[in-house]
């Protein structure tokens, strides 16, 4: 969860014009975690990015705009390749067999058609798995909404990159004008060494060595501290502690209201405005992240007091946010984040007092000295057998009842191929937790997009107009915002 919106995340460019943008061919053992997670479909990592815009596109020049994007970030030509035998970890390679054709399609809405059938499509298109044997995404140019309007359904493997990479990567391929760019850089396509079993081996060699030599670092940092053992005792006491913290579902109990699970997700929208909400936090000593999850906490308690279970006010639930942990090493994409774990307070009424205990209970969770442990597990854990790997990520996020991200966004106005981008809806997926929201900055709204499961969610209107309430009562901190 990012704490302020970047005014221009665009990843710098090579000298060969091609974004600096995800280029290691190696997964993390996070994303080769979400990988071999994938043998439950419940599992997906599939995400997908609403863009609403003002007017429709020319078909030819959104072609050859997704083509220059292709060949621009090598990424959108790659496919991720099983090891020899199955041994070892699946790493990124280029797809011998790359057709634009495959990716792009488009259709129309029928007559009288709006934002709710949009909407509808894009949950299906998100519930139809990606095909593994090509690059991991799709992109639909949906016409026929009212006034001429269209929309993007742009749909991608979370595998490719964390939202924060995300932001990155569509400042950098988003245009600025409505107009055609003709300065922009013309890279040839990428290509690269063809694939044999003795490269394929020595790849696999130099990433077990990294492996074992990222744990052999971190043996001697630990050595290193017993110059003085009283502390170093104490410290990998706090760190195991820690540990068990964030590798662990947080303790507080789900709400029985969302106890049923499904693979079917529902799509629900809520444009919020930033500076409203910014305003808000900041009235009682919070964040806009802190009013953001806040709000979500009073939909969550509504909704409960109106199916049937009020919740006292000392109740909490089981809530996990994604903390970017990317550091200036770090190339721009790819997943740098770890999960915050918390009891978050859902039935605190007044959304003063639940504001301040969010921003409480966050700072604990960000202050955490194990963190980034799942960047140490998780390369361990992706080596084992796909439905084992299963097993334990779904047992470690179905006990959620909600994971909900904020992530920046473009605060300047954003153009494909000639449309404006109106708004932009980012539905993560959900990996066994009954809903997940997510919430980006797109000029001066927040686009609230929430993926529920529809077993989780007996009454989705209902849910709906809880949402706006829970964001309504806690914009009301700051009298007229509402």
């Amino acid at each position: 969860m990012s704490t302020t919106a970047m005014p221009d995340p665009t990843p710098p460019r090579g000298d060969d014009g091609r974004l600096l943008w995800s280029r290691s061919e190696e997964l993390t053992g996070f994303e080769a975690l979400m990988w071999r997670v994938e043998a439950d479909p419940r599992m997906r990592s599939t995400v997908v990015i609403v863009e609403t815009l003002d007017l429709e596109p020319d078909w030819d020049r959104f072609v050859a705009a997704t083509d220059w994007a292709s060949r621009v970030v090598p990424r959108f030509r790659e496919r991720i390749v099983t090891p020899f035998l199955g041994a070892g970890t699946p790493h990124w390679a280029l797809d011998p067999d790359f057709d634009l054709h495959y990716h792009l399609r488009r259709l129309r809405l029928p007559e009288g058609a709006g934002l709710p059938d949009l909407f509808t499509l894009a949950e299906q298109t998100a519930m139809t798995p990606l095909d593994p044997s090509r690059p991991l995404w799709e992109a639909t140019l949906v016409g026929g909404l009212p006034d001429g309007g269209a929309a993007l359904l742009f749909k991608l493997s979370h595998v490719l990159s964390d939202g924060m990479g995300l932001a990155q990567l569509l400042a950098g391929l988003h245009s600025r004008t409505r107009e055609p760019m003709t300065d922009k850089p013309q890279p040839p396509p990428p290509t690269g060494p063809p694939a044999t079993l003795g490269r394929e081996l020595a790849r696999q060699v130099r990433s077990d060595l990294g492996l074992v030599g990222g744990a052999a670092r971190g043996v001697l940092g630990a050595a290193a501290s017993l110059v003085r053992p009283d502390r170093a005792v104490r410290d990998a006491a706090a760190y195991v502690a820690s540990a068990a913290r964030v590798l662990s579902p947080p303790p507080a109990p789900p709400l029985p209201v969302l106890a049923h699970r499904s693979p079917s997700w529902r799509f629900r929208t809520l444009d919020v405005p930033f500076a409203a909400l910014r305003a808000a936090g900041k009235s009682v000593g919070g964040s806009v992240n802190d009013a953001y999850l806040a709000s979500l906490l009073g939909a969550f308690r509504r909704y409960s007091a109106r199916r049937g279970d009020p919740l006292p006010s000392d109740r909490l639930m089981p809530v996990t946010l994604p903390v970017s942990v990317r550091r200036e090493e770090h190339e721009p994409g790819g997943n740098h984040f770890a999960p915050a774990r918390l009891s978050a307070p859902v039935g605190i009424v007044d959304p003063a007092a639940r504001v301040v205990d969010v921003r409480r209970r966050m700072k604990a969770a960000l202050a955490e000295p194990a963190l980034e442990s799942v960047e140490v597990v998780t390369p361990w854990l992706a080596r084992l057998p796909g439905a084992l790997v299963a097993t334990f990520g779904g047992g470690a996020t179905r006990s959620n009842d909600l994971q909900a991200s904020n992530i920046p966004g473009l605060r300047r106005d954003a153009f494909l191929a000639g449309a404006k981008i109106v708004r932009s809806y980012p539905f993560a997926p959900l990996p066994g937790c009954a809903a997940m929201i997510a919430m980006v900055t797109h000029g001066d709204t927040c686009c609230v997009a929430a993926n529920l499961d529809a077993a989780s969610f007996d009454d989705l209107a209902g849910f709906e107009q809880d949402l706006a309430d829970g964001f309504a009562e806690v914009l009301a901190l700051v009298p007229g915002t509402a």
